[in-house]
């Protein structure tokens, strides 16, 4: 269900080393890398156990590690702008079709 009409995060998956497949309600796809982005307290999630951690917040809407960690689905989705440093690199971008 999309929060205020807002597409959210409905699946996430790592593609590769620090390489997330997101998913939103509306069907757009993006997978987007993180390698250059996880510096700071974002470091706690730079292992490939830690990462691999990764799910969906349902609530929120968007991706989350167990470590508290989770990004504005919004930045995710190419909408607005990061109000941070961290901008997770597009590599593709497409749309799928939800069969009724």
């Amino acid at each position: 269900m999309c929060m205020a009409g807002l597409p959210r995060v409905s699946e996430v998956e790592v593609i590769a080393s620090r390489t997330l497949r997101v998913v939103f309600t509306d069907g757009l796809v993006r997978e987007l890398d993180f390698a250059e982005n996880l510096t700071g307290f974002l470091a706690e999630i730079d292992s490939d156990e830690a990462f691999a951690g990764v799910t969906v917040d349902r609530v929120a809407g968007t991706v989350s590690w167990p470590e508290g960690i989770d990004f504005d689905p919004d930045v995710l989705y190419g909408e607005v702008a990061a109000a941070g440093p961290v901008v997770p690199r597009l590599i593709r971008q497409y749309r799928v079709e939800h069969s009724a």
